[in-house]
This record gives C-alpha cells, sequence and structure tokens, in this order.
C-alpha cells in the first residue's frame, strides 16, 4: 500500500496483528521490501512481532527522484577520496525521516528498528534525530562510516560498480535475464561464503525483484546519500537504545572491523559475529538474525 511519509509516498507492507511489538525493517542499498524474503518475515511475526517493511525513497515501489537527475559517480568518488564535498540529491537523515513517517502513517508512537547495511545507516540516524520513536536497533552488516575502518575488497567494490551488459535478444525479456544474470553474480561475489545460496533459487528472487521494479538511478542517488553522510561516529553517543550488531566475519563489502567499531561506539551494545556470513541474509541464519532482534527488543 502507498502511504504519505515525509512529504512523500512510500510502498509499505505491515504484517502481524496489530497487537504485535512494531518493528520497522530498514533494507540497503537499491534494495526493495521484498528482500526481506516472505518467510523471514513471517518468522518474526511468530514470535510476536507486527513487522513493518518498507521500499525506500527512489526505489521500488516508492517516490522517485529520478527529475533530480543522474549524479556523476566517477566525480563524486574522487571528491570523496579527496575528503569533499559530495553532491547528493538527499541525505540518509532524510531517509530517516521517511522511515519515522511510516510509524505516522500508520499510527505507531515507537517501534524496534532494524536496519541492513545502508538502512543500518539510516536506523542509525534514525535513533540519534528521532530517539522517541526508536525502542531498540538491530544494525546487520552496517557501518559507522568511519575513514580508517576497512574499505570493500577490490573484487567487491568491482563487482558494485558493475553494470549488466547488454540483452542478446530483442526485447524486454532478454533485457530482464541480462540485468538478472548481473545481480546473480554481484550477490555471489558479496555474498556469504559458507552459505551459498542455490543458483534457481537466487535467480528466481532476483527475477521477481527486477520485475518489480528495476531503477539504478535510484540506487545511485542512494550512494551518494551514504557518502555525503560521512562519518557518524560523533553522532553514536547519542543513542541510548539496546543495540544488537549483526556482522559477517566474510563480508567483502563491509568488513567486519566495521561491526567491532559499532559496538565500541554504542554504549551497551552487543555484538554477535557470524563466522562464514558475507553481506547477504542467508536462509540457514534467519533465526540467529529472528533470535539477536528479539534480544535486543527484550533488553528495553
Amino acid at each position: 500500500m502507498q502511504i504519505p511519509s515525509n512529504g512523500i509516498h512510500l510502498e509499505v507492507e505491515d504484517h502481524g496483528s496489530p497487537a504485535g511489538e512494531p518493528l520497522l525493517l530498514i533494507m540497503g542499498l537499491g534494495m526493495q521490501l521484498v528482500a526481506w524474503h516472505e518467510d523471514f518475515v513471517q518468522s518474526l511475526v511468530a514470535r510476536g512481532f507486527r513487522v513493518i517493511r518498507f521500499d525506500n525513497r527512489d526505489i521500488g515501489l516508492s517516490k522517485s527522484f529520478d527529475h533530480l537527475g543522474v549524479p556523476s559517480l566517477g566525480w563524486n568518488t574522487l571528491k570523496y577520496a579527496l575528503r569533499m564535498s559530495v553532491d547528493s540529491s538527499y541525505t540518509l537523515a532524510d531517509m530517516a525521516a521517511d522511515a519515522a513517517g511510516v510509524l505516522d502513517a500508520l499510527g505507531i508512537p515507537s517501534a524496534h528498528v532494524c536496519g541492513a547495511s545502508m538502512g543500518g545507516m539510516i536506523a542509525q540516524q534514525m535513533a540519534v534525530r528521532h530517539p522517541t520513536r526508536v525502542k531498540s536497533l538491530t544494525l546487520m552488516m552496517t557501518t559507522s562510516g568511519a575513514r580508517h575502518l576497512p574499505g570493500p575488497t577490490l573484487k567487491a567494490r568491482g563487482a558494485l560498480m558493475s553494470r549488466p551488459a547488454k540483452g542478446t535478444g530483442t526485447g524486454a525479456a532478454s533485457d530482464i535475464d541480462s540485468i538478472v544474470a548481473h545481480y546473480v553474480g554481484l550477490y555471489k561475489t558479496i555474498g556469504s561464503p559458507a552459505y551459498p545460496p542455490g543458483d534457481d533459487w537466487l535467480t528466481a528472487r532476483l527475477n521477481m525483484s527486477v520485475r518489480r521494479s528495476h531503477r539504478p538511478q535510484g540506487t545511485a542517488r542512494q550512494m551518494m546519500a551514504i557518502a555525503a553522510d560521512g562519518d557518524r561516529s560523533a553522532l553514536l553517543s547519542r543513542i541510548k537504545v539496546p543495540t544488537q550488531v549483526l556482522h559477517g566475519a566474510a563480508d567483502p563489502l563491509v568488513p567486519v572491523e566495521a561491526g567491532h567499531d559499532l559496538a565500541l561506539k554504542i554504549a551497551g551494545a552487543e555484538i554477535d559475529v557470524i563466522p562464514g556470513m558475507g553481506h547477504d541474509l542467508p536462509m540457514a541464519l534467519w533465526p540467529r538474525f529472528v533470535a539477536g532482534i528479539s534480544t535486543a527488543a527484550g533488553r528495553v
């Protein structure tokens, strides 16, 4: 369903009993709400949560910002490396206000919040800027943005910056096949070496996602919002809610040092480092993720 939030419209899905403990799931760069698998959502509902998942602005079925144009990734990457200001169409603080606006639209005073990757960065901003709206915080495979932390491996960086090949056939079906094949390669590169998904399963999931929506320009603008947000370290001492950090020991995109850094900078935070986990949400680890979210919620 489309709901108004922070002056724009976002696509939102609300799962479970209205009497359940509200849990807001915030997905990462270029990812749609369907990246939170339906069965994972239902396992959270079974634990007593009312689960809200939504498409971030500029992605999925939510408000597009195509009228703002496509940022120059090359030029802005150079500016970021030189510690110059990066041009962004909007900020992660804007996206945190979007998330708070989802709760407003649903009449929810506060919720447990779980963010993955960029979603974890948005969740940090939400906990700092909208502290009364956040009951607990679960930060999955994300970072403070501190400059001293190691960055992606060269292979992961190359996969993230690559683009789909042109379709070999004619028509939209060929284009979709090419885009899906590109994403399959990306997720195999950054995914969990100890929990590789089956090719058929991964292809089917990504095919469904691409057919629902494919907005690479929105992904580029979100990437610039991440770069412009910079280092959140100075803000993290303001987070007072129970916080659980979940991070893969084998993450090639956001190395595990980032998880340890978050756990040190957020008072009382607990960390679960998961061997063999990369930068994805493997089915075999869903019970561990549910336990982590529940642990943070139980500390309120």
